[in-house]
């Protein structure tokens, strides 16, 4: 699979015709989301062309109370197959014995590694997926920049970012075009600032 030049002929095709793309490419496609600002694209986007889709939501408990009911709206009508993974702490067990802490705290990395890592591990292996959407775009970290639509892991899963070109004013549009709600009252405890890698897209 030559990925240069997959990434050159999708560069202008549009998401609808990215994810009927990938899905022919395998076999077990699984979209993941954590309800963030502008998730409904995607989550929008490849479950139109696949309705049944897993959608692997791995939450972290420590999502605002807004994004717990945009979460609850989104499931509801875009009739998501919503496949939940939680750590196996509560966050009230956590906020006694470590709480959050900061990221120069040795403790942030097994923080992370509780809230995000280990759920999302537990949920790929237990779902085993060869296609993987996410809504990564260029531009939200230097990481990120290095990526394209199409990736493949060490772990030879193929990664599809079919918004990943796009700007905040293109994935308005999209939002507007589609009558899909945004929110933007988002927290994720593990990365803290917004150009920071949370760890589920280095591998």
């Amino acid at each position: 699979m030559d990925l240069v030049e997959i990434n050159k002929n999708l560069k202008d095709k549009s998401p609808s015709e990215i994810v009927k793309w990938a899905l022919t490419q395998g076999q077990n496609p699984v979209v993941t989301t954590n309800f963030r600002p502008y998730e409904a694209a995607i989550l929008h986007a490849t479950t139109s062309e696949k309705k049944e889709l897993p959608v692997i939501w791995c939450d972290t408990g420590y999502n605002t109370n807004k994004t717990y009911l945009h979460a609850e709206r989104l499931i509801k009508s875009l009739a998501l197959n919503i496949k939940l993974y939680v750590p196996k702490q509560t966050v009230a067990h956590r906020n006694m014995v470590m709480g959050i802490p900061s990221i120069e705290d040795p403790l942030h990395k097994v923080f992370t590694e509780q809230v995000k890592l280990e759920p999302f591990k537990r949920a790929m292996a237990e779902n085993k997926p060869d296609i993987w959407f996410t809504n990564l775009r260029k531009g939200q970290t230097a990481f990120r920049d290095s990526l394209d639509i199409v990736t493949k892991g060490n772990d030879g899963v193929l990664k599809v970012s079919p918004f990943y070109y796009y700007s905040d004013e293109e994935l308005d549009a999209y939002l507007e075009a589609h009558n899909l709600e945004n929110e933007f009252n988002y927290f994720d405890p593990t990365k803290v600032l917004e150009n920071r890698e949370c760890g589920l897209h280095v591998s």
